[in-house]
């Protein structure tokens, strides 16, 4: 699925957006951000990518699929700022993608939650590597994050 079709974001797309970070988050953060103990933030997700897309630095590429959308990257010219896939197409190399997008348009930066491991060793594979700077997530339990920098050409 690597040559799936990726488009600009507009503002009809707030909604999905946020309907496939939640989708991922639940499934890949589970044990970060348990839904019984911190529910998904729904408005403030949808409030962030309204401003996110609002933003004139930030590009904000999808990919579609028959029920929603099944990628996400966002980024600028340092920052790859945010990046999902729809858990039920993982392994399909959008992840993978949507990195090469961003590294393609600049960004050579990036925070990942330290307990993200599935994202840190896609990170890794892609030629990115921690730099020692860690940061509180604003989001509750405020998990810590770690950035890292791109050091080598994708694998």
């Amino acid at each position: 699925m690597t040559d799936a079709s990726w488009r600009t974001a507009g503002p009809g797309d707030v909604a999905a957006l946020r309907d496939l970070e939640r989708a991922a988050n639940l499934v890949g953060l589970a044990h970060v951000f348990p839904a019984d103990r911190f529910p998904f933030p729904d408005d403030d997700v949808l409030a962030r990518w309204a401003l996110v897309l609002e933003d004139p630095e930030v590009v904000v590429e999808v990919v579609d699929g028959d029920g929603g959308l099944l990628a996400f990257a966002a980024y600028d010219d340092d920052n790859l700022r945010h990046l999902a896939v729809h858990p039920d197409a993982w392994g399909t190399g959008l992840a993978r993608a949507g990195v090469a997008r961003a590294v393609a348009h600049g960004a050579r930066r990036l925070w990942v939650l330290d307990a993200n491991h599935r994202a840190r060793r896609l990170y890794e594979r892609l030629g990115w590597s921690a730099t020692g700077v860690e940061q509180e997530c604003p989001w509750v339990p405020h998990p810590t994050e770690l950035e890292y920098a791109f050091v080598g050409s994708p694998a």
